[in-house]
């Protein structure tokens, strides 16, 4: 009954949170200086083409009417018309989306399979040589720039060997019969590997660092003590014992993780010519594509939002301590 209460509670907060980043973009978009329809209207229309304009997009009411309006046609599913694209804001978004869900969660499975596995090896090896030679260049590959990570893969992958596309998702020319063949299709894993190694390369830090110190703080346990008495292997010890209890916050950074990626994967997708989601909104500001850059703004907070919703689920869910303290 506790638990009920405590995720109906969450969803409501959830919600709240989704109202009130829809609010702010609203009024964000309607009281910056200029027209929203300035980038749509073209200096030849006439007045009365103008008003037409305003009319059909619901400008010509009051702030409060636009609201409503607004709000109404999002629990619809109504995102309003690109300017640019001329076509349903929410067709264009989830094109993106889809190549940003795609490029997010190959690189985080890269790099979380990788972190955990070298983060409970350098722990398991501390202070011998692999952790002295490891550690460092770990660092380096987190500290360095998304954009020179990407501009080395491309240099020597792409222009210098010829292995892998230099950009994009699709080769020109390309046609598929859906959007999951395309995803799913040989040429759009060509397309991927090059990015997905370059953010997976920057990523890989977090999940290895944090699995190292939780795998340090688990050694100590009294059970692995009991473990090592028991004789069982150090591969035994380290992955049935101390790794699978050092987990629990990895587990929930990752899943954080997918919604900090799908909105700040710019700089990657911009070195790699990937029409995800992220880019997609830099050009939507910059084209003063005001309905494209709110559906993409939205998106964006309730990938965001969600994680979070979940990572504390399964936090709850991991660690039922977690889950009895917030009750107490």
């Amino acid at each position: 009954m506790q638990g009920s209460s405590r995720l109906v509670s969450r969803l409501v907060l959830t919600l709240f949170v989704l109202w009130t980043v829809a609010t702010i973009l609203f009024l964000i978009f309607r009281l910056m200086p200029g027209s929203p329809l300035a980038a749509f209207v073209s200096p030849t229309f006439t007045p009365e083409q103008q008003d037409s304009l305003r009319r059909q997009f619901g400008l010509d009411r009051t702030l409060f009417d636009q609201y409503l309006l607004f709000i109404g046609n999002l629990l619809q599913g109504n995102l309003g018309e690109s300017f640019f694209y001329k076509r349903p804001v929410g067709e264009v978004v989830m094109t993106a989306f889809a190549n940003t869900i795609a490029l997010t969660l190959g690189s985080l499975i890269v790099a979380y399979t990788f972190g955990v596995l070298m983060g409970a090896m350098f722990a398991w090896k501390r202070g011998t040589r692999v952790e002295a030679v490891g550690i460092p260049i770990v660092l380096v590959t987190r500290a360095a720039p998304e954009f020179w990570l990407g501009m080395v893969l491309l240099a020597i992958f792409s222009f210098g060997l010829g292995w892998f596309p230099g950009g994009g998702a699709n080769s020109a020319g390309q046609s598929f019969s859906s959007e999951w063949a395309r995803i799913f299709s040989l040429d759009f894993l060509r397309h991927l590997i090059l990015p997905a190694t370059a953010l997976a390369l920057y990523l890989q830090g977090l999940p290895l660092l944090l699995m190292r110190t939780n795998m340090l703080e688990v050694m100590q346990e009294d059970f692995v003590t009991m473990a090592r008495m028991k004789g069982l292997s150090n591969w035994a010890i380290v992955i049935r014992h101390a790794a699978r209890n050092a987990l629990l916050p990895v587990a929930t950074a990752f899943a954080l993780g997918i919604g900090q990626s799908v909105g700040g994967n710019v700089v990657v997708e911009t070195v790699f010519s990937w029409p995800g989601l992220g880019r997609m909104l830099v050009d939507a500001v910059a084209a003063s594509d005001y309905p494209l850059a709110q559906g993409a703004f939205l998106l964006i907070t309730t990938v965001l939002v969600t994680m979070n919703f979940v990572a504390d689920l399964l936090y709850s869910l991991l660690d039922p301590r977690i889950a009895h303290a917030g009750h107490r």
